[in-house]
């Protein structure tokens, strides 16, 4: 007895301790610490003094048959997250730190192995029932189970979440040091359990029936297809909240859709709606010449901003066995001749794309620093030998027209791995029999102007390609069932990227239906990497980290880079005020803007 009395206490001696919490923090912040204090009145990019009113139009190109945005099935009507409310919300004027919103505080321990929200003991749905701690447990476990599969593999690291009382929820990781952890679980939008699990609703089903939320906003009148309404709610109970303070200023929010792009923007001419985000720079530099322009009625802007653009490009999906060659996807980059293309279709207005980071302080440059080499170093034997040689930069052309020598080196790139030249001018793998052809596939006929003159090119050096634009539904599905050759894609980047690198590029997304690795990318020396970035503990140890993967990502050839855009350039009716400080790292329009009285 004894002895097993001492064995005992020599366990509790050496067990570990369980992670204390610091003091209930009021926002927390990913490296270092929140910009605001605790005592803070409002935001800085926000008119604390902005009249309420008005409504608000804007158009969406496409169309929606589902009010639930959180399932595969259906397409979600655009503004559904008007309508809920997150735990904590991000600020758009810091890198990434979230305060508290429908959590009241946060406590999380130094390691952030757990996290626990402590909500507003007032706060309520919009049928006036009280919001809980076990909505916020049941909202995790419906998204993990019958979400989309973006929230099971976000959120994998969560080992269990419980409600502690009625107004505090725990949530314990099956890891400790990821310092987003905490921050990602904050973005939940939280869901009404006694709204899904009554009068026989089903969670995993499409729905037009305006589901209850908590937010600014709750659904007005619905046209399934053209239209869709958000109307503030007036009674909120979150309006006086520091974070909310001159925010959501608008009566009504109202998305008009159309099919066609040119008919949505002569419906904006024409003043069927309020605010455009102009996209296109052949219409920016040319369209806008009507009356209501020249006459002040419209305002035009470009503001430019510090937002990471992450990558734009034709990717491929490595599935297919034609694009698991490197040397074919080498060789198709080349016949992409971006200068000319954006002197004749952009007015030379775009950067081209060279960066999976791009418009940040995370995106490759010259050769690896020393601190990038000691990330790359022990994986030198996995990685292209380019990555520790030179900058990676995209093929580049005189804007001529003639890229010449260009189609010569992928023709030579070509043959050296194995595809002569076939009798109908369509290159065939010596070892298969397989025909160099493919199908561009979008849901945007605007980049058909892009994408001709590429195809052209690449039916000189012996390829053969098609482009077909296909309905927004029909391309969803494709896109997540992974149906499709090469399509046009934008991978978006945070200014302070973590676990969302895990669904981007994780191996173990490739193959799962749903997730957003698109290309299906299957790369230890990746995977690995991405562990390092989400455990970084400072800001700077995160950005050599991304310098590092970005550089692996770049010499993969994984798509042909397209171009972007370090400003927005803003059309609007003139009938609106706007705060004097613009945030760094969002717009914030919808809630920060208001109508002239």
């Amino acid at each position: 007895m004894i002895k097993h009395a001492l064995l005992l206490a020599t366990l509790i001696l050496f067990q570990a301790p369980a992670a204390q919490a610091q003091d209930p923090l009021h926002g927390l912040a990913m490296h270092g610490a929140p910009k605001y204090a605790a005592d803070y009145k409002h935001l800085d990019y926000i008119n604390p003094n902005a009249p309420k009113g008005g409504t608000f139009r804007q158009s969406v190109i496409g169309t929606f048959d589902s009010l639930n945005p959180f399932i595969v099935k259906g397409v979600p009507a655009t503004g559904m997250g008007t309508i809920y409310q997150t735990l904590l919300e991000s600020t758009q004027d810091e890198p990434f730190t979230e305060y508290a919103s429908l959590a009241a505080s946060v406590e999380i321990p130094e390691d952030r192995s757990w996290v626990i929200f402590n909500l507003h003991p007032n706060a309520k749905w919009h049928d006036g029932v009280s919001l809980t701690a076990d909505d916020v447990a049941w909202t995790f476990n419906t998204l993990i189970t019958e979400g989309t599969p973006f929230y099971k593999a976000y959120y994998s690291n969560v080992k269990n979440v419980e409600a502690l009382s009625s107004t505090r929820v725990k949530f314990t990781f099956d890891m400790a040091g990821n310092r987003e952890l905490p921050l990602i679980i904050g973005q939940i939008s939280v869901l009404p359990k006694h709204y899904w699990t009554t009068e026989g609703r089903k969670f995993g089903e499409t729905t037009l029936t305006a589901p209850l939320g908590s937010g600014p906003y709750k659904i007005g009148t619905v046209k399934p297809g053209e239209s869709i309404e958000y109307v503030r709610v007036t009674d909120w109970w979150a309006k006086d909240l520091p974070i909310n303070v001159g925010r959501y200023n608008f009566d009504k929010l109202v998305y008009e859709y159309y099919r066609d792009a040119n008919v949505a923007f002569e419906a904006f001419l024409g003043g069927r709606y309020d605010f455009r985000q102009e996209n296109m720079a052949k219409v920016w530099a040319t369209s806008y010449e009507s009356p209501a322009v020249k006459s002040g009625k419209i305002k035009k802007e470009e503001i430019a901003h510090k937002l990471p653009q992450g990558a734009q490009g034709f990717i491929f999906n490595l599935r297919k066995p034609l694009f698991q060659d490197i040397s074919v996807r080498q060789a198709i980059s080349l016949a992409f001749d971006f200068e000319w293309s954006n002197k004749q279709f952009a007015y030379g207005a775009y950067s081209r794309t060279r960066s999976y980071f791009s418009n940040s302080d995370m995106e490759a440059k010259g050769t690896p620093s020393a601190a990038e080499l000691a990330i790359l170093e022990p994986f030198r034997d996995k990685i292209a030998p380019g990555v520790f040689a030179e900058e990676f930069n995209p093929p580049k052309t005189d804007g001529s027209g003639n890229n010449r020598d260009k189609l010569s080196a992928a023709n030579e790139l070509l043959n050296k791995a194995g595809y002569p030249m076939g009798p109908d001018g369509i290159r065939v793998n010596s070892q298969t029999g397989q025909k160099l052809e493919f199908e561009f596939i979008d849901n945007n006929p605007a980049f058909e102007r892009w994408i001709a003159p590429f195809i052209q090119n690449l039916k000189k050096i012996g390829i053969k390609a098609n482009y077909r634009t296909i309905d927004q539904a029909q391309y969803q599905n494709r896109m997540n069932s992974f149906d499709y050759d090469m399509t046009v894609m934008v991978i978006p980047q945070s200014s302070s990227p973590g676990n969302e690198q895990k669904e981007f590029w994780g191996s173990d997304r490739a193959d799962m239906e749903g997730s957003r690795n698109y290309i299906g990318i299957k790369d230890p020396v990746i995977d690995a990497l991405i562990q390092q970035i989400i455990a970084a503990k400072t800001r700077e140890e995160l950005v050599t980290l991304c310098s590092a993967m970005d550089r692996i990502l770049q010499y993969g050839y994984y798509m042909v880079p397209n171009w972007y855009l370090s400003a927005w350039r803003l059309a609007y009716w003139d009938k609106f005020g706007k705060p004097d400080t613009l945030p760094a790292y969002g717009l914030s329009v919808t809630d920060t803007w208001w109508a002239k009285q």
